[in-house]
C-alpha cells in the first residue's frame, strides 16, 4: 500500500508540472491532458475511500487555482515570457507604421507604387501605405498626393 502512495504522489508533481507547462503554452495539448490523467490516477492511487478522494480533488483545485494566480502575475509583470505575446519593436524601415491617426499625412506628395484601381500602395518619402484614388485609375509611378483621410483610409489623387 505504501509502494501505490509514493507513486501516487510522483503522479501528483507529474501532474502539477505538466498543466504548468500548459498554463504558460496554452492550448489543449499533449501537456494538459497528460497532467489531468496523472491527477486522476493520483487520487485513485491514493484516495481510500470516496470522502478522502473528494477531499484530495478539492485541494487539488485549490492547489491550481493557486498555480494559475502564480502564473498569470508573473506573465502579465513580463517575469515569465509568453509565447503568445510579441515583443518585438516596430519596424518602420520595412515600411509598415500602425497608426489611429493618419491625419499628419495630409498634402503628402509622394508616388504611386502599385497600379491604383482605384486601391493600390502609395510610397511616400520612402514608407509605403495603402492607398486609394478617387475612383480614378492611377498608373504605377504616377505622383499623388494625399488630400483626404478617412479613419485608416488614405485618399490620394
Amino acid at each position: 500500500m505504501e509502494g501505490l502512495m509514493i507513486v501516487g504522489i510522483v503522479l501528483f508533481v507529474i501532474g502539477f508540472i505538466l498543466l504548468g507547462i500548459e498554463m504558460v503554452v496554452p492550448g489543449f495539448g499533449i501537456p494538459g491532458v497528460s497532467g489531468i490523467i496523472c491527477l486522476v490516477v493520483g487520487i485513485f492511487l491514493t484516495a481510500d475511500t470516496i470522502e478522502k478522494g473528494i477531499i484530495i480533488l478539492l485541494i487539488i483545485l485549490a492547489l491550481l487555482g493557486i498555480m494559475f494566480a502564480i502564473i498569470l502575475k508573473l506573465l502579465s509583470a513580463g517575469k515569465l515570457k509568453s509565447p503568445l505575446i510579441l515583443k518585438d519593436e516596430l519596424n518602420t524601415e520595412s515600411g509598415f507604421i500602425s497608426s489611429n491617426d493618419l491625419n499628419y499625412l495630409l498634402g503628402k506628395k509622394g508616388t504611386a507604387a502599385t497600379d491604383l484601381r482605384p486601391a493600390g500602395r502609395g510610397s511616400f518619402d520612402g514608407v509605403e501605405f495603402n492607398v486609394m484614388s478617387d475612383s480614378k485609375y492611377i498608373t504605377k509611378g504616377t505622383p499623388i498626393e494625399i488630400y483626404k483621410v478617412e479613419g485608416s483610409k488614405l485618399i490620394v489623387k
